[in-house]
């Protein structure tokens, strides 16, 4: 019954004015044990006197609590910074109280405020302690109250002894909602190990193991560490997760909702939370300046990469958005995903950029000072089998756009490439990089800025690994890894996109941007990794069968051809490639002479001019390997 009517009381947030009352109610309180502390608790003093001052010393505290807003805290989530403002709060009525009795005594307006002044001061000091132990104190009834006799749903361990361990142990004591127990810390200090914090003990991580998780019956580890390495995270991530346990993390410091961390944004580890992609912090007013009242073309929309550079310059103050693609269900998926957004002025346009003169009516039409230019064929084996296909999409569809560009002069160009364009060892890698070669020599016309940019794969995208990877583990296995030391770079999507657009504003025209894409990630380790966090075990509930390489592919992609270096930008993120010089005029011939070579779709020919026009294309593990001998 009193429980019940206790949890009646705390439920909602203590109304401000009683707070404030209590408050003068402990300050009254507080001054007249001042007196009986100086008078050593005996009443060998004036008591009418103390009677008239107990009225002032409360108008005075009223002032002081309103000035410093000490009242205003929710008691339940009492801080630091509460004791600090209650301090503040206590000094100035100290202050006031003061002035008061100084005034008083040098001017006598009544001898009933002749206060000696080590009153003050103890009343002082017993408001600091009484305040502060008044706001801890309702703090743990509250928590006694709505947490205490509550069953406990988890009992948890805490990975991560430092900062922001001791947040995430704050927020989850806080949070009513969660019934969950901190059983301990876990930290890789060895010299923190048996200290304790908050009354909590500290444990060697490397000492736990599947003994001390049933000892202790933990059923969650959360991971709350910040500013580390994705190669530790990794390790980490391996080992706990082969124990039967869940495992979760906090997020980065940047994704934390109004820079404050809640319980709800700890969620169970996922694969890119073990990659290292930091959040990007942008300067918007840069994208403002370059989107802002323009018409903006992206091929290629329904795509993962054109998708999300929609969904990223939607935000801005366009004058136009004209989205083509030619994969029409995807393409109205994106534009549905829009309407409900309400965005506004996007025109979504089923089309192919292999028709030239269906582009170029639509760029007559449109006028756009912008084009972003995602669409490709990206699939390696598929290209491989069919490579007039990859050629007729990757290249002429890039020259049409490109050609078309600097026709109508549009300001600028952009165009996604691939790290796979770097020594190609398959067709889609060669098509991107003769891609990128036309790109080039159409940049000294100086009418249309020609950008091009190239990263790695990016984690979620269409037909990458980790959705295949997923899609295994849901039916039960095998995961299918062509290769055991097979390595790929890998960013989120939105990182991808963020840093194309920041590309292709600061891009003059010429470049070749390359992304800081981290570390390579092993394949197989991935997998692995995938399988735990899955809850299950290998090699008895799920498998890893090694494949081989599929034809084409690469153990190792590369940013960089051997002969490029890089130069830094503002953004440690981007690179520019500082690429070898061509012969524009007879590299360009050579591209137009593909294009109409490829419509003989003699196979052996077109990818024998490939490799005419792009000497480091080696094929590997292909029947085009003969080729190149």
């Amino acid at each position: 019954m009193l429980i019940a009517l206790l949890k009646k009381i705390t439920k909602n947030n203590i109304p401000r004015w009683f707070v404030l009352l209590i408050d003068i109610y402990i300050v009254v309180n507080t001054f007249i044990l001042s007196y009986l502390i100086r008078f050593n608790f005996s009443f060998s003093f004036d008591t009418s006197k103390l009677k008239l001052q107990l009225p002032l010393v409360a108008i005075i505290a009223l002032l002081s609590f309103l000035i410093i807003g000490s009242y205003k805290g929710i008691i339940r989530h009492s801080g630091v910074k509460d004791a600090v403002n209650v301090t503040f709060a206590s000094l100035l009525l100290l202050f006031l109280l003061g002035a008061v009795v100084f005034l008083n005594h040098n001017f006598e307006f009544f001898s009933s405020l002749t206060i000696p002044r080590s009153i003050i001061v103890i009343h002082f000091l017993l408001n600091v302690i009484f305040l502060i132990a008044s706001r801890y104190l309702f703090k743990e009834l509250y928590n006694f109250v709505m947490l205490g006799i509550t069953e406990i749903d988890t009992r948890v361990l805490i990975y991560g002894a430092g900062e922001a361990g001791m947040l995430t142990y704050s927020v989850l004591k806080n949070d009513k909602k969660n019934k969950v127990q901190i059983v301990a810390f876990i930290d890789d200090d060895k010299k923190k190990a048996t200290k304790k914090l908050n009354g909590v003990t500290i444990y060697d991580a490397t000492k736990i193991d599947e003994q001390f998780i049933e000892t202790k019956k933990i059923d969650e580890i959360i991971i709350s560490m910040q500013d580390i390495k994705s190669s530790r995270l990794l390790e980490i991530v391996e080992r706990i997760s082969k124990l039967p346990i869940k495992v979760k993390i906090v997020p980065p410091v940047k994704t934390w909702t109004d820079g404050d961390l809640s319980s709800t944004q700890i969620k169970p580890v996922k694969i890119e939370d073990l990659l290292g992609r930091m959040p990007i912090t942008l300067d918007t007013s840069i994208f403002e300046k370059e989107f802002n009242h323009k018409t903006i073309l992206i091929t290629g929309a329904a795509g993962s990469i054109g998708s999300e550079i929609t969904r990223q310059i939607s935000k801005f103050n366009y004058q136009q958005l004209i989205l083509l693609d030619q994969a029409e269900s995807d393409l109205y998926n994106l534009q549905q995903n829009l309407i409900h957004k309400k965005a506004t002025n996007v025109k979504a346009i089923v089309a192919d950029i292999r028709n030239k003169q269906r582009v170029e009516l639509l760029i007559k039409k449109y006028k756009p000072s912008l084009i972003f230019h995602a669409a490709a064929y990206k699939h390696v084996p598929f290209m491989e089998s069919n490579p007039n296909e990859a050629v007729a999409t990757n290249v002429l569809g890039t020259k049409n756009i490109a050609d078309l560009a600097l026709q109508y002069k549009v300001e600028k160009f952009v165009m996604i490439s691939t790290d796979k364009a770097v020594n190609p060892t398959n067709i889609m890698g060669a098509t991107k990089r003769i891609a990128e070669l036309y790109i080039n020599c159409l940049s000294k016309e100086n009418v249309t800025k020609f950008i091009t940019t190239r990263f790695g794969n990016v984690l979620g995208s269409n037909g990458s690994v980790i959705p295949l990877f997923q899609s295994q583990i849901e039916n039960g296995g095998p995961i299918t890894v062509t290769h055991k030391d097979i390595m790929r770079y890998f960013m989120t999507i939105p990182e991808a996109c963020q840093l194309v657009l920041e590309a292709g504003c600061m891009g003059k025209g010429g470049e070749i941007f390359v992304f800081d894409m981290g570390e390579s990630i092993k394949i197989y380790d991935l997998a692995l990794n995938m399988i735990h966090l899955s809850g299950l075990k290998f090699p008895s509930e799920i498998d890893i069968k090694i494949t081989g390489l599929r034809p084409g592919e690469k153990i190792y992609e590369e940013l960089l051809a051997t002969d490029e270096d890089t130069t830094a930008t503002h953004h440690k993120k981007i690179m520019i490639a500082k690429v070898k010089e061509i012969n524009r005029e007879i590299t360009k011939q050579k591209i137009e002479e593909l294009c109409v070579l490829n419509n003989t779709l003699d196979f052996e020919l077109t990818v024998k001019k490939m490799k005419n026009i792009v000497p480091e294309f080696i094929s590997n593990n292909s029947k085009y390997e003969q080729l190149d001998t």
